[in-house]
Parts: C-alpha cells; sequence; structure tokens
C-alpha cells in the first residue's frame, strides 16, 4: 500500500508542477485554447491518444463487452486503431489544420459559423457540446473511482472530487500546453502500464495459449463451450455496433478533433498519424483484448453479470496483481482519465466562452477577461459533472457504457457529417447541417427516454439479433444516419448567392495546401 501511495503522489505533483510552469507561457487566449498551434507530432499524437482513451475504455467498456464479446471484443480495440485514429488522422487531420487556420476558428462551434455562414449554428453547437459532454465526464468519474475504491480503499464521492480538484488545478494554470505535456507523460505510462498489465493476467491463467483454452471452456448462458475464445465471439452484430460508435464517433468529437487545429503543419500530421496510430493498437488494443478474459476471474450473478455489475469486472481483475502493479494499473487509468478529462474541460469551457459568452458582450471582453471566463467555466464544468456522477452512482441504468454511448451519440451523430462533408464538399448547406443537428440528438434524447429512464416500458428490446435497447447501437445508427441525410438535405436545398461566394473564398486555402 506504502508503494501504491508512492506513485500516485509523485504522479500528482508532477501534473501540477506541470501546470504552475505552463501558467507564465500561457500569454493569450490562443495559446490557452491551441498552444499557438505550435505543437509537433508526437505531443498531438499522444494528446489524442489519451484523450481518446480513458478509464470509460480501460473499466468499463473492456469490462462489459469482454464479457459480452469475450476475446472477440479485440475487434473494438483494432477498429479504434484503424478507423478511430489511422483513417481519422489522414481523412481529416491536414484538411482540418488547413481551413481552420485561415477560418481563424478555435473551436468546433466556431468552424460551424465561419464555415456555413451561420451564428444560429454556432449557438446551437456550443450548447450541444455543453450538454453532452457532461455525461462522458461522469462516465470518467464512474471508471477511475470504482479502480480507486479497490485499491486503496477510499470512497467512490471522496474519489470524484479529489480527481475534479488536481485536473482544475492544472488546466485552468497552464491550459492546452500543460495538458499537451502531461497527455504526453501520461501516454508513456499508458503504453508501459497495458502491456505489463496485460502480460500479468494472462500469466495468471498459464500464459496466452493457457488463458485462451481456459476461457474456450467457460460455459455461456445456453450451457455452451467454446464461445467467448472464437474470432467473431458469439454476437458479431452487435459487437459491430460497438465497434462504430467507438471508432467512427471520434471523426465528430469536437475534444478529438481539436487536436487537429493545434498541430504545426503539414509534416507533423503525416508523423502524427503514424504515432497516434500505434498508440492506438497498443492502448486500445490491450485493454480490449485483455477485457475478453474477464469471465476467468468474476463468476456471473443475478442478471447473468458479476455482483456489482460489468463495472465491476475490471476492478475484480485487477485485484488479483501483485500490489505494485496494482498501483501502477491506478496511476495508469488515473494518467487515461486526467488526460480526457482535461480534455474535455479545455473544449467545454472554451465553447462557452468564444461562441456564446464573447459575442454577448459585444467587444466589451479582453483577451484577460476572455482567460478569466474559460478558466471560470472549467471549475463550473468541473462541479457539474461532479455533481452528475455521484447523482448516477448506484442507478445501474448509467453504468459507464450507457453514459459514454449517450454522450458519443449525441455529439457525433450531431457534428460527424456536417463537419467532414463541410471539409470537402462546397454544396452543403446550413439546412443540411441544421437537420444533422436536430437528428443526431434527437435520435439519442428520444432512445434515452425509451430505454435508459424507461418510459415506454412496453418498448421492444431486439429487432432480430440487434439489440435496440442499447445505446451504443442508438449512437452508431445516430452517426451513420447523419452521413446519409447530410447530403440528401443539401441536394434538396439551395445555398444563398452569398454563401457560394463565402464558399468559394474558404476552399482557396486548399489551393496551396498540399493536398
Amino acid at each position: 500500500m506504502t508503494a501504491r501511495w508512492v506513485i500516485l503522489v509523485v504522479y500528482l505533483v508532477l501534473m501540477i508542477v506541470i501546470g504552475v510552469y505552463y501558467r507564465k507561457k500561457t500569454a493569450n487566449v490562443n495559446d490557452f485554447v491551441l498552444g499557438g498551434r505550435t505543437l509537433g507530432p508526437w505531443f498531438t499524437a499522444f494528446a489524442y491518444g489519451t484523450s481518446y482513451f480513458s478509464a470509460v475504455i480501460f473499466v468499463g467498456y473492456a469490462g462489459k463487452f469482454g464479457w459480452s464479446y469475450g476475446l472477440a471484443s479485440t475487434w473494438v480495440g483494432i477498429g479504434n486503431c484503424l478507423l478511430g485514429s489511422l483513417l481519422a488522422w489522414i481523412v481529416l487531420g491536414k484538411r482540418t489544420r488547413i481551413m481552420t487556420k485561415h477560418l481563424e476558428a478555435k473551436t468546433m462551434p466556431e468552424f460551424f459559423e465561419k464555415r456555413y455562414n451561420s451564428k444560429p449554428l454556432k449557438i446551437a453547437s456550443a450548447l450541444i457540446v455543453f450538454v453532452f459532454l457532461i455525461p462522458y465526464t461522469a462516465s470518467v468519474y464512474n471508471g477511475l473511482s470504482r479502480l480507486f475504491e479497490k485499491g486503496f480503499g477510499i470512497k467512490y464521492e471522496y474519489c470524484i472530487i479529489g480527481m475534479a480538484l488536481f485536473t482544475a488545478i492544472y488546466v485552468i494554470l497552464g491550459g492546452y500546453k500543460a495538458t499537451a505535456l502531461n497527455d504526453f507523460i501520461q501516454g508513456i505510462i499508458m503504453l508501459i502500464g497495458i502491456v505489463a498489465v496485460v502480460l500479468a493476467v494472462l500469466n495468471l491463467n498459464g500464459g496466452l495459449f493457457d488463458s485462451i483454452d481456459k476461457l474456450g471452456d467457460v460455459k455461456d448462458a445456453n450451457g455452451d463451450t467454446g464461445v467467448y475464445n472464437t474470432i467473431f465471439g458469439p454476437d458479431p452484430i452487435n459487437l459491430l455496433g460497438v465497434v462504430i460508435l467507438t471508432s467512427l464517433g471520434t471523426w465528430g468529437l469536437p475534444q478529438m478533433v481539436q487536436k487537429f487545429y493545434a498541430i504545426k503543419d503539414d509534416r507533423a500530421v503525416k508523423t502524427g498519424t503514424i504515432v497516434s496510430t500505434v498508440f492506438a493498437l497498443i492502448v486500445a488494443g490491450g485493454c480490449y483484448f485483455l477485457g475478453g478474459f474477464g469471465r476467468l476471474f468474476a463468476e456471473p450473478a443475478e442478471g447473468g453479470l458479476p455482483e456489482g455489475g460489468s463495472d465491476s469486472i475490471v476492478p475484480i481483475m485487477m485485484d488479483k496483481l501483485p500490489s505494485a502493479l496494482f498501483g501502477l494499473v491506478i496511476v495508469l487509468v488515473l494518467s487515461a482519465s486526467m488526460s480526457t478529462l482535461s480534455s474535455l474541460v479545455l473544449t467545454s469551457s472554451s465553447t462557452l466562452t468564444i461562441d456564446l459568452i464573447k459575442p454577448m458582450m459585444k467587444g466589451k471582453m479582453d483577451e484577460k477577461k476572455e482567460l478569466l471566463t474559460m478558466r471560470i467555466f472549467i471549475a463550473v464544468f468541473l462541479i457539474v459533472s461532479v455533481i452528475i456522477a455521484l447523482i448516477t452512482l448506484e442507478n445501474p441504468q448509467t453504468v459507464i457504457s450507457s453514459l459514454m454511448g449517450i454522450s458519443w451519440g449525441a455529439l457525433a451523430g450531431a457534428f460527424l457529417a456536417p463537419f467532414m462533408y463541410g471539409l470537402f464538399k462546397k454544396t452543403v448547406t446550413k439546412a443540411a447541417v441544421a437537420v444533422s443537428f436536430i437528428c443526431g440528438v434527437g435520435i439519442t434524447v428520444v432512445h434515452m427516454f425509451i430505454y435508459t429512464l424507461k418510459l415506454v416500458p412496453d418498448a421492444p428490446m431486439t429487432l432480430g439479433k440487434l439489440s435496440l435497447a442499447s445505446p451504443v447501437n442508438a449512437g452508431a445508427f445516430a452517426m451513420l444516419f447523419g452521413l446519409i441525410i447530410v447530403p440528401v438535405v443539401s441536394a434538396f436545398t439551395k445555398q444563398s448567392d452569398e454563401d457560394k461566394a463565402l464558399t468559394d473564398e474558404i476552399f482557396t486555402c486548399y489551393e496551396n495546401g498540399d493536398l
């Protein structure tokens, strides 16, 4: 236990020192939000990866989907690597950097305003960002706190509050540069930690091949064996929904896409693509591969899940490790979670300040007031998300995967299509963007009321083998629906002459962009 505390304290002190160091180097809003657009490929790639993977993945998703799909859950990590990282960087990276710099856009709502010449789109998207980043933040608290409770005996409530305070300190002090350096350090910890944990867990069951053989002996709900150690697992259809949500979702999440705003130049994009992909392969692939062996450590109880539900599976696995290694695991998950939290709060506060508060002030907000307002909103956002996390503590419907599915479904469902098409096509209309916002949020919210809050008790639960009750599947559907509806609505609506002229001017940014 002493070793665990020493590791934890050293890590937290280092985070604060970095925040204090960058406090003096953050002179303006551009520095605070985007690091002055001067970050190199390694910092940006690690910032992207550490914002992507947190306790939500390690504790919530790896546990739940590893339990449901066995070894086949590794496909989620592979999808995160190829679709969520490699293709995202190839398709979006360079174009996002070039166009957002040309538009002088610092946030996703600001991009929508300037790309589509519409203040209402900026206001609507800013509100969507603030509201739907909160459940994601609550899910991060949830995942980390369960491990802390297991490893240190600290009550869940105290873990949440302490984590929020430390995140607030270094983000409020140092902004994006402090966050990026912390992300780099946290990323290295995550890489080392996940490899060590996977090897240790496999060793507990005699190594890789013995672990796979033992997993094949586990019976499913029908009493069959040889199900959980197969390539595609017992339910490949619903597994595909998880792959789509967790991989394609990054293309429309503001806290992820804004990493491309800050990268230094086109050469950095190429290097960042490789680094980010390798990082995702090791971290995401390792997490889901690890989760696939959950049934070797936890016994099913009422409802087919272990006592404590799906969020308890990975903590049960980790409790079998040597004490020092468990300490490393906690720092690993803390690293992943704090990097994700810092990205979420920075995105939310900058969006509210730049896209909502500053326009209302009508030129009366200078740089100092703008920075102060952002720092205040960081604190507000953390307080609200802490309250949500505490309220949902004992609610079995608000497990980590549900909270994340709601958040990612609404955000990526609303933003993915209009953002991506906006980088490539001149013909996307304001009406199409508005419809995408309405559909993405609408599908997610209606599904939440019907299934998560159970306001329609007799609603059908399945369609064939597809789970209609899964917020993950609902989120995946919202994203795919947006990709269809935006070009369809654009084909039936028209741009004004002013919008056409503005769009033509915007796309001149690519003429010297070496695309």
